[in-house]
């Protein structure tokens, strides 16, 4: 299986700015926190932009963070933004301006959980570490286990799971990237492509007939529009556009429903994603 994921992914694999060799670990940390729920052809154009203004992490520690909120524009989920500014402080204060390798230093870091810590560990310095992503546990789930779907997350059985799976250290790198891709491009949720697929031959849910699956559902977000979080997001592209301060007069103009405004405007406050500046004007944090 591993084998034939690795040859798989070296003629299949798509040509991807972060599996370029000549890719930093800054680079590959910043595209792991835009590529968090966002397409892969959304995040592309905005890596470039964004690493071509911060290519260090002492560039974006040196800039307001309201700056690398504003330069997130649209890709959604904006506490990426401030959490990823966090880090670039962090980095430089307590390892001299260079992304850490091991997956202990990397889990210190603002905004980094299990997931992007491995892969930072693994795609940009080699390590052996099993990375686990909603990809990898689909295809885990339908060949090892013969589920139709991988259910909830759960980081200590799932990362068991797919450390069971790890060829050699050499091997290691190549395979975690092959099984995330087998899973993006063949294995996918809706549709898979079994009559392409390499380990199809071996593959338990299809021998079994590909039986429904039983057990837990993931969990399906509400649909993002009307909700909460598109008033969220009216509130920041208000303020990402303006580069100036914001009043709520001017925000009503973006968002009729004025409990769900206000309710967006405390929740952006909390998160520190917005900041009242004076009496009912906001901006950016500065």
């Amino acid at each position: 299986m591993q084998q034939e994921i690795i040859d798989w992914f070296e003629a299949e694999g798509r040509d991807l700015p972060w599996r370029q060799p000549y890719f930093t670990p800054w680079g590959s940390l910043v595209s792991e926190f835009m590529l968090q729920q966002t397409p892969v052809a959304r995040v592309i154009p905005k890596l470039e932009e964004f690493l071509t203004r911060w290519p260090t992490p002492a560039a974006l520690a040196a800039s307001p963070s309201g700056d690398a909120v504003r330069a997130w524009a649209n890709l959604g989920y904006p506490r990426r933004a401030l959490w990823l500014h966090a880090c670039a402080v962090t980095i430089v204060e307590k390892f001299n301006g260079e992304v850490p390798s091991n997956v202990e230093d990397l889990l210190s870091l603002p905004g980094v959980g299990p997931y992007t810590a491995r892969a930072i560990a693994v795609f940009a310095y080699g390590g052996h570490e099993p990375v686990v992503d909603t990809n990898i546990r689909r295809v885990i789930a339908r060949h090892n286990q013969g589920n139709a779907d991988q259910g909830p997350p759960s980081t200590k059985r799932d990362l068991e799971a797919m450390e069971a799976l790890l060829p050699t250290p050499d091997l290691s790198p190549a395979f975690n990237a092959g099984i995330m891709e087998l899973g993006a491009l063949v294995c996918t949720a809706r549709n898979p492509k079994c009559d392409v697929c390499p380990i199809a031959r071996t593959c338990l849910w299809k021998n079994s007939g590909y039986p429904e699956h039983v057990g837990p559902k993931k969990i399906v977000q509400k649909k993002y529009e009307g909700s909460d979080r598109q008033a969220r997001g009216a509130v920041m592209k208000a303020l990402r556009n303006a580069h100036t301060t914001v009043t709520t007069s001017e925000l009503e103009t973006r968002w009729s429903d004025q409990a769900q405004l206000g309710r967006a405007i405390a929740g952006l406050l909390k998160d520190g994603l917005i900041e009242l500046v004076e009496d009912d004007c906001y901006q950016l944090p500065a």
